[in-house]
């Protein structure tokens, strides 16, 4: 919490210039704005703000707490033909320029059909529907929303950018001051006379005003064209206090449509998994009971009758195929879901507030990193139990380590050289590559080494049957069974794809997300459908007596990630309309996929987890000989 007294200097900062037609954010300085008198310096920003392409620098744009006044800022030289090629492309893909003021972005309204619309940002400039020539915005008028703060007995002794406060009881001094709840702007394109212009100083005051109408007095974006910038300044008082100035920026139209539409699709997948966990419970108990009440001679003759889960008995624990990838890919999983969950439920609880920019992405990857310890226990214990012994567990953790960090970078690493051949700020800088290997290599790869030592030590899962040594032949089928384990992942997908939709809009579209507590919902529902579709797709397959049910159990809950995938194509199509160019597109599929390989880790490590200790139990239950 920052308070300011009257006439107190404020200066806005400027991020990085984006689009939702490129996806390619760039350097507000890339084009020939005004700049600081004291030259352009770059805020400190931590990892997840680096990732995201935001470039936070200072800007000239200087405001007095409480004095309401019209600036001239300068007059550039003349346009040259790069400068104006480079505004007229920006103003046609719909640039816009991000302010920031005491950590709040900037927002303008606009109307469109009848409708007030909300946006943060404004336009780099105007093209009017006709296209016949193109203006910049060169005059600003903001309205900055303040709060008379009146301390009692209270002395603030610490503020910090983050939105952040610390207040404390000190010499019963009053404090007093303004606090900023609201950042407006309206944007304008005014033609100056740049001889007259020219004669001013920077902060000079300049009269008021009004933006026309007409495009003859617009600033028009051409060679040689001397363009002026000036901006003025309201200060209104608002009763809207320091914890609710996010609320405008959260507002969602519809809200209570999206709200109902969420918990409708929870309450029938809700439903739909009651049914079938609650037939699936009674089926497999019947089973038991009919065969737990014969004796053993009976048994015996029965089993050489009865087809079903009970003939498999001496296969179903048979090493699967590529059982090292297996359990490095479970490994994963258990590390990806373990970061999801925890991020969600501290974001949930408000520990990640919009404010703090970029802090939800560090938080994953700090997390992520931690989470190394538990993904080598969980691989090396599951490679013991499927071979028997720990030896080889020094490769299982390495590759546990290396598997989906390594996917990872392969995509980033494509992804970076197409934005640095864009010269976008969105490529990640060679110093932030070596620090994220610095950050994998010496905190992600020694926990993982360290789980999986423990993994060694810890008491491997006994089989409840022995493995015959000769495979049992599976029957032939008319389906291929595959066809049945990609055909599950669309009841996971069901609890998912509304929220789905918001996620992707908050990321492609730039609107903030804040349901995190619908979210952890979501996350606890698809955890219990993954479970219950795996495990039923499990039993199905032991009932046609197939003993290969590995690889499927994962596949079974896993293959949701095809659809997310699928819906992300979707998505580009028909509601990111605007997106042009092959790059952009790369883009987005590239960031698709990568988000599609995490789901299908993490859902089928939830599926096979549940599976496997599912057939364990329902093997040890029966008495066999």
């Amino acid at each position: 919490m920052h308070t300011y007294s009257n006439g107190d200097p404020i200066f806005a900062k400027v991020n990085s210039l984006t689009s939702i037609e490129t996806e390619l954010p760039f350097s507000y300085y890339s084009l020939p704005y005004c700049k600081p008198l004291g030259g352009i310096k770059k805020s400190a920003e931590n990892l997840g703000e680096l990732l995201m392409g935001d470039q936070i620098d200072n800007s000239p744009y200087r405001f007095r707490m409480n004095v309401n006044e019209s600036i001239y800022l300068c007059t550039t030289t003349p346009l040259n033909e790069h400068e104006v090629k480079l505004l007229k492309q920006r103003t046609h893909d719909l640039y816009q320029v991000n302010m920031i003021l005491d950590n709040l972005p900037v927002m303008r309204y606009a109307t469109q059909n009848g409708v007030k619309i909300q946006w943060t940002g404004f336009p780099v400039g105007y093209t009017p529907p006709d296209g016949s020539a193109d203006y910049i915005i060169n005059h600003l008028k903001f309205r900055v929303f303040i709060h008379e703060y009146e301390g009692s007995g209270i002395e603030i002794i610490g503020t910090g950018e983050e939105g952040l406060g610390v207040i404390s009881e000190a010499d019963k001094k009053k404090a007093s001051g303004y606090e900023i709840v609201g950042f407006q702007v309206v944007p304008c394109s005014i033609k100056y006379d740049p001889e007259a212009m020219t004669k001013l100083h920077t902060y000079d005051n300049v009269s008021s005003i009004n933006c026309p109408n007409e495009l003859d007095k617009y600033q028009q974006i051409r060679e040689q064209e001397r363009i002026s910038f000036t901006y003025e300044v309201e200060f209104v008082k608002s009763d809207v206090r320091w914890p609710s100035r996010w609320d405008a920026y959260l507002k969602m139209e519809g809200s209570r449509v999206h709200w109902f539409s969420i918990l409708n699709s929870l309450m029938v997948i809700l439903f739909l998994a009651g049914i079938v966990f609650v037939i699936f419970l009674r089926t497999v108990r019947r089973d038991l009971t009919r065969y737990e009440e014969l004796d053993k001679e009976a048994q015996a003759q029965m089993n050489e009758e009865l087809s079903g889960w009970k003939l498999v008995v001496g296969d179903v624990f048979r090493e699967p195929e590529c059982s090292k990838l297996l359990c490095v890919m479970v490994g994963d999983g258990v590390q990806i879901l373990g970061m999801a969950g925890v991020t969600i439920v501290f974001a949930a609880l408000g520990f990640m507030s919009p404010a703090s920019r970029g802090m939800l992405l560090t938080g994953m990857i700090i997390l992520y990193l931690i989470q190394g310890i538990v993904a080598g226990y969980v691989s090396v214990r599951l490679w013991r139990t499927i071979k028997g012994t720990s030896e080889g567990w020094r490769s299982i953790s390495w590759l546990a380590a290396c598997f989906f960090p390594g996917i990872a970078f392969f995509i980033l690493t494509v992804l970076n050289f197409i934005l640095w051949g864009s010269h976008s700020t969105g490529a990640i800088p060679i110093s932030l590559y070596f620090e994220l290997f610095f950050l994998w290599f010496c905190i992600s790869v020694p926990l993982t080494l360290i789980g999986g030592f423990l993994g060694t030590k810890a008491q491997p899962i006994e089989y409840p049957v022995r493995t015959n040594q000769i495979p049992r032949e599976i029957p032939s089928r008319k389906y291929p069974s595959w066809l049945l384990v990609l055909g599950a992942g669309t009841l996971p997908f069901g609890t998912l794809f509304i929220e789905l939709f918001f996620i992707l809009s908050s990321i492609w579209l730039g609107r903030f997300y804040y349901v995190f507590g619908f979210l952890l919902v979501v996350l606890l529902l698809l955890v219990i459908v993954c479970a219950e579709v795996s495990v039923v797709l499990t039993y199905m397959h032991l009932c046609v007596e197939d003993w290969r049910w590995w690889w499927k159990a994962f596949f079974a809950s896993g293959s949701v990630a095809l659809y997310v995938f699928l819906y992300s194509i979707n998505y580009l199509v028909f509601d990111l309309q605007s997106l042009s160019g092959p790059v952009s597109a790369t883009l987005y599929l590239g960031y698709s996929l990568l988000m599609a390989v995490a789901i299908m880790l993490s859902t089928g490590t939830i599926g096979f987890l549940m599976s496997f200790y599912f057939v364990h139990y329902l093997f040890s239950s029966v008495k066999i000989d």
